[in-house]
């Protein structure tokens, strides 16, 4: 009796996730050193509305996996899901993994707009399996405007 041939291969070769984190800086030195700075799992932004506003974020992405039994050209690409669960998906990234302990490094730059608040899921997928993922919550706080002061934007009165 043979199996399905649908069937995902529990036994095929997956890389070793090193590191997965979205931070604020990452860099990749010229000696091929990974540094990571800021990592961050929790964002806050500010408004004066009484619902948060979409709000662009500048984020980074530092990826190292290490091959393992994998040896070959594979594609990676990021898959970012809202918390009301609408998928984003980034471009692909092809990584040459050499086997054993070798591995690739990756420093992705994500400009994304939260529009709402809530954990946002980031899913790292090789080949379009999910290989692992990464967690973003972006919380609301709303400002209190001081006596006299207008919002941005806001037009003074009598100014027209």
């Amino acid at each position: 009796m043979s199996e399905p041939a649908n069937l995902p291969d529990i036994h095929a070769p997956r890389p070793w996730v090193q590191v997965a984190a979205i931070c604020h800086t990452a860099l990749i030195e010229n000696t091929g050193q990974l540094s990571v700075i800021r990592i961050m799992d929790r964002i806050g932004v500010g408004g004066f509305t009484p619902q948060m506003q979409p709000q662009p974020l500048q984020l980074t992405m530092a990826l190292s996996i290490k091959s393992g039994d994998m040896h070959g050209q594979y594609n990676i690409r990021l898959r970012v899901t809202s918390p009301q669960g609408q998928e984003t998906i980034g471009q692909e990234i092809m990584f040459l993994f050499e086997g054993g302990d070798r591995g690739v490094q990756s420093v992705i730059p994500i400009a994304m707009v939260a529009t709402e608040t809530g954990t946002y899921w980031f899913d790292i997928l090789l080949e379009e399996e999910v290989l692992t993922r990464v967690p973003l919550t972006v919380m609301y706080q709303r400002m209190q405007l001081q006596p006299g002061m207008l919002p941005p934007g806001a037009v003074p009165p009598g100014a027209m």
